[in-house]
């Protein structure tokens, strides 16, 4: 499983959150299996996606799709994006 771990900050949570859920590179089409949005606790306005895939291929080409969507919308919803792909190596339920 590889996940792409997207985080940076956003202008107004609620506007991000609409463009989110419009879903402009079509997660599911591209292969996301599930993804888990959260926001820092001393920043609602700092955002973290985690996007799992079967595949880092497929990782990598929705990052580079949505490296396009960054450019189309910097400074005006994000600022700032990072991402990393990385892989779960260990999960431990107590």
């Amino acid at each position: 499983m590889s996940i792409l771990r997207i985080e940076h900050p956003v202008l107004d949570y609620g506007a991000w959150k609409d463009a989110f859920d419009s879903d402009p590179v079509g997660r599911e089409s591209s292969g996301v299996r599930r993804y888990q949005v959260l926001r820092a606790i001393d920043d609602p306005n700092y955002v973290l996606i985690d996007l799992e895939f079967d595949t880092p291929d497929q990782a990598e080409a929705l990052l580079a799709s949505m490296r396009a969507v960054w450019d189309r919308v910097a400074a005006t919803i994000v600022t700032n994006p990072a991402a990393r792909i990385v892989e779960t190596v260990e999960t431990k339920e107590y």
